[in-house]
């Protein structure tokens, strides 16, 4: 699983951040930053599909596997 953040979209609410850490940072002006380049590691698979079901912005989404 591939995690996409449209930082136009972001508006730096930071849930994704409080609710999947592991996935999710925040820089010095408050916005999303994807960490390990938006691969999921196993087993965290949950918590991606969490941070994208509560993402109110709509700026998190799955890469489509090509």
């Amino acid at each position: 699983m591939r995690l996409l953040l449209d930082l136009d979209r972001c508006q730096g609410h930071n849930r994704c951040y409080a609710l999947a850490p592991e996935l999710f940072d925040v820089d010095d002006y408050g916005m999303a930053v994807l960490l390990h380049e938006g691969e999921v590691p196993e087993g965290l698979e949950p918590k991606g599909r969490l941070a994208i079901a509560n993402c109110p912005e709509f700026a998190i989404t799955v890469a489509e596997e090509s």
